[in-house]
């Protein structure tokens, strides 16, 4: 599915988010920033937006590598770090339930918008341990979530029904997002996911809500 629309995901994802997704990466940079990390992996890298803003940010001496198992999606990376010259960094195929990296090899795992999709959340956080190191290493997941009640009713007529046929009209894959739509719905809220992560272990476990809590960054220590 994702290969199917890696050539237009950019596009789709900026003008779905208007613009707004850049907002939720730059909050996610600056708390990677502030941890200080000598290497980074970020899963589910996708065409490489997060790598590239941590690119952008962290000193050239950080070492950023991104991960998936789209090769159509690290295609697009590839050509996107080509053009941009970037350095001390690169895309490699990987799966999230079985990453291909040593114990205790990062000081810091992200990754945006992939954790909803693995098919065993619970293993994909245990291997996020495995390779961060113990005590120091950090976990940053920007995902979508559930939003304030409020705001709920706008929301979901916008995924049911605004979403799909947008994003169709864009890549010429409505099935790609009407999947989209349904994940989010799916997927549990704030204290669910942070449920989540104190299950695998992790502690110092933090939520922060963004955009009327439609969007959230779980942080937490190895």
């Amino acid at each position: 599915m994702f290969g199917r629309i890696a050539t237009k995901y950019d596009l789709a994802n900026r003008t779905l988010s208007l613009g707004i997704d850049t907002l939720w990466r730059d909050r996610l940079v600056e708390e990677v920033w502030l941890g200080n990390p000598d290497t980074v992996i970020d899963l589910a890298t996708g065409s490489g937006d997060v790598a590239f803003a941590l690119r952008e940010e962290l000193s050239p001496s950080v070492r950023i590598d991104g991960l998936d198992f789209c090769e159509p999606m690290l295609d697009e990376a590839r050509r996107k770090q080509r053009a941009a010259g970037y350095h001390n960094m690169s895309f490699a195929t990987g799966d999230i339930l079985r990453l291909p990296l040593a114990d205790a090899c990062c000081d810091a795992v992200t990754i945006a918008f992939g954790y909803r999709n693995l098919a065993d959340r619970h293993k994909g956080l245990l291997e996020m341990r495995r390779i961060l190191k113990p005590d120091t290493g950090r976990l940053y997941i920007l995902e979508f979530s559930q939003p304030f009640h409020l705001v709920r009713p706008f929301y979901y007529f916008y995924l049911k029904t605004l979403l799909p046929n947008v994003a169709g009209a864009l890549t010429g894959d409505k099935a790609a997002y009407q999947y989209l739509s349904d994940s989010i719905e799916a997927f549990p809220d704030r204290s669910g996911v942070s449920a989540e992560l104190e299950q695998a272990s992790f502690r110092d476990v933090e939520a922060i809500a963004m955009t009327f809590g439609t969007v959230a960054l779980h942080m937490a220590r190895a």
